[in-house]
């Protein structure tokens, strides 16, 4: 069937007029609010990220433990790398709360123990870190502290070639790095050493 040239003037103008009533939809719908980000962001890259922690999840306390692996974001949901820190653990090691948090998971993930906190005051939806292989001394809903344990490394179900701690970090379902809520002093924190003070006269 032909279509003369009146017809195809009225479809090219209809077509025009479709575009623009979307595009002016689109961009006035929720003015100043960006649009909804896709429900995978790889890496989380932009996410902003409070320096909220207070301790290593592992080691003795003010020291920074050997990290094994960092992290290596995929590019895709799917993609190769590493969505977390590993950190050198021995099996028996205490693993604590990186800050103020209710315990959202105790329990076992494919033969792993696995620790979830979510952390308190970190926006919406909150900050949640995991941590496995542990053993829970923890249960769902309890509150922790700071520093506060949460269990202790198992003997077996690590990706590492030696005893590790796999520490995660998450906001909804965005993967982040964890050593993002490291506050600088905490990166840089070694053992406490004293030091000789000259001039000063014995007691």
């Amino acid at each position: 069937m032909r279509v003369n040239r009146f017809e195809r003037r009225v479809c090219r103008e209809l077509w025009l007029l479709l575009l623009l009533t979307a595009t002016v939809v689109t961009s006035t719908a929720r003015p100043g609010v960006a649009a909804r980000p896709p429900s995978w962001e790889p890496a989380g890259r932009g996410t902003p990220v409070p320096p909220v922690a207070r301790t290593w999840p592992v080691g003795p306390v003010g020291t920074r433990p050997v990290v094994l692996r960092g992290w290596e974001p995929p590019a895709t949901v799917y993609g190769r790398g590493h969505r977390g820190v590993d950190m050198a653990a021995p099996a028996g090691t205490a693993v604590r709360a990186i800050a103020a948090g209710r315990v959202s998971f105790a329990g076992r993930v494919a033969g792993r123990g696995v620790v979830s906190v979510e952390l308190t005051d970190t926006g919406s939806p909150p900050l949640r870190t995991t941590y496995e292989p542990v053993r829970a001394s923890v249960r769902k809903g309890d509150e922790v502290a700071a520093g506060g344990v949460v269990g202790t490394v198992e003997p077996t179900g690590s990706h590492c070639t030696a005893a590790c701690v796999h520490w995660g970090l998450l906001r909804g379902e965005t993967y982040l790095d964890p050593l993002s809520v490291l506050p600088p002093w905490l990166l840089r924190r070694g053992p406490s050493r004293l030091l000789p003070v000259h001039g000063v006269p014995l007691p």
